[in-house]
């Protein structure tokens, strides 16, 4: 053989298995089966920290109460008699005083419970991601109220909310992944939202006929959800294209990908990805903005790109920075406050409960719950 065709061989040798390594690399990265089929969408040019989001460091100066181990209260609920509720990722609801005193075991739902809210029997309704809608009695007695719409399972029941008329209306994150299957809420959250299939809705339970049905659907993770003041209208905030929508109660089926007068975006754009809706005190609904906005936009109309993200192991995923944010808004979708923690003392602050007293701040993965003295207004 010529000396320089065997150096060449000897060259191509010793690179085989360094080419090898990249092909099996490119091959997982290209054909790597993962649980999402990305549909393309566009995101709107985040809007930074400015006008109504201006920077600020209001929620800097959290106080802390401390959950007995517990970790994650998604959702806090303030009582008449002046007491707190909230859910834990162990599936134990507490309820507690104002200042965290004199805690106790409501329940224990053998889920994840999300959202609260009352009924007019002043049973605890609860939002439970892997149970469903459920009721506790004041005796810590648990009934499933709906686990299925038309014959298919709710899938992901996150935020809760009771009408005037006693109607009870709550989320459905995700139609495709369930955190049961998928390992937690914020894993199936995340999916739903790579995905971009917009498989969330809102759906309606009716104490009077023990009823559920679909009122609005098309949503990418729908999350919290409100009564709007005119008490005909909910809002529903859409986490995974930052907005918060205004929809008629009475709809039925409204598919608002469809330009419709039953459904409008009150809040568009949103500098992060929005969570939680709760009533406050003077007419305000608070907002959570649980995470800044991230390569997800960049990402939106390149679906082969999510696909790809899902195959890179997390160690190697470049996180947010941590950043907490609440707001609250008029029912004309006025902002009216921003409350912000660049100093990211939690990551994922999901919304607020306002009291005559204090501002709770609610937490998907805190080991403790936040509070504010309320703001002043």
């Amino acid at each position: 053989m010529h000396p320089s065709r065997a150096t060449h061989v000897a060259v191509l040798r010793s690179c085989l298995p360094a080419m090898l390594i990249l092909l099996a690399l490119a091959a997982y990265l290209s054909l790597w089966p993962v649980p999402v089929d990305p549909v393309a969408w566009k995101a709107l040019p985040a809007p930074g920290y400015t006008g109504p989001y201006a920077t600020n460091d209001k929620l800097g100066q959290q106080r802390f109460i401390a959950l007995e181990g517990g970790q994650g209260p998604e959702h806090v609920l303030a009582a008449p008699d002046g007491r707190i509720y909230t859910g834990l990722r162990d599936g134990r609801i507490l309820r507690m005083q104002a200042d965290g005193s004199g805690r106790e075991l409501v329940a224990s739902t053998g889920g994840r419970p999300l959202g609260l809210a009352f009924d007019a029997q002043a049973a605890l309704i609860v939002a439970d991601a892997i149970k469903g809608l459920l009721s506790i009695a004041p005796d810590g007695a648990t009934t499933v109220l709906s686990d299925t719409v038309d014959g298919s399972p709710i899938a992901f029941a996150n935020s809760v909310t009771v009408a005037p008329d006693g109607r009870i209306y709550f989320t459905d994150s995700s139609t495709r992944f369930t955190p049961g299957r998928w390992g937690g809420t914020e894993e199936a959250a995340l999916l739903e939202v790579l995905e971009q299939s917009a498989t969330g809705r809102v759906l309606e339970y009716d104490p009077a006929t023990r009823m559920t049905r679909i009122v609005a659907h098309g949503f990418s993770l729908a999350n919290g959800v409100a009564v709007g003041g005119d008490g005909r209208s909910l809002y529903v905030a859409e986490s995974g294209r930052y907005r918060v929508w205004k929809i008629a109660m009475a709809s039925d089926r409204l598919d608002i990908g469809i330009a419709s007068t039953e459904a409008s975006v009150l809040l568009d754009n949103l500098p992060g990805f929005p969570d939680n809706l709760t009533r406050g005190r003077g007419g305000r609904i608070w907002l959570g903005l649980a995470g800044q906005r991230n390569a997800l936009d960049a990402m939106g109309e390149r679906p082969f790109l999510r696909k790809l993200v899902l195959r890179v192991p997390r160690a190697l995923w470049r996180m947010p920075r941590a950043y907490g944010h609440v707001l609250a808004f008029t029912d004309d979708g006025a902002v009216v406050a921003s409350l912000q923690d660049p100093g990211g003392a939690s990551l994922a602050i999901t919304g607020a409960t306002e009291t005559d007293e204090r501002l709770y701040l609610h937490n998907v993965d805190g080991k403790a719950l936040g509070w504010l003295p309320r703001p002043a207004f």
